[in-house]
């Protein structure tokens, strides 16, 4: 059964995304958004735990949120690139969301800045 989660900026309450789906199996973690088809306005993948992500098999850009155990940003990647795209390893953090290419800047997500989560059922 796929899970949902809908994140939220909390310096203003402002939607990241209400249809975020949670990828926290081996298999779901593993397959992440490799071929999948665009991510529309809303939607997103949080991988946890996580700390690091490629761009092999993707189709599209997109952003990259990384988050610690309390949901703050430690770091934020824009327009990861298809195919060879890719970050570091971070020890500090558990969970990545993966968003729309030009969120993070829409939204003005900055390091630091705390989300709320809500899990939908």
């Amino acid at each position: 059964m796929t899970k949902y989660v809908k994140i939220y900026k909390c310096s203003d309450n402002s939607l990241v995304g209400d249809k975020i789906r949670v990828a926290d199996t081996f298999w779901t973690r593993f397959k992440g958004l490799m071929l999948a088809p665009d991510l529309k306005e809303g939607e997103g993948l949080i991988i946890t735990p996580c700390n690091s992500i490629h761009m092999m098999f993707m189709r599209y850009p997109i952003d990259a949120v990384f988050i610690d155990a309390s949901n703050k940003i430690v770091a934020l990647y824009e327009n990861l690139r298809p195919w060879i795209g890719l970050t570091k390893l971070y020890s500090n953090v558990v969970s990545v969301i993966e968003l729309p290419s030009g969120l993070v800047n829409k939204l003005g997500l900055k390091i630091d800045d705390s989300l709320r989560l809500e899990y939908l059922q």
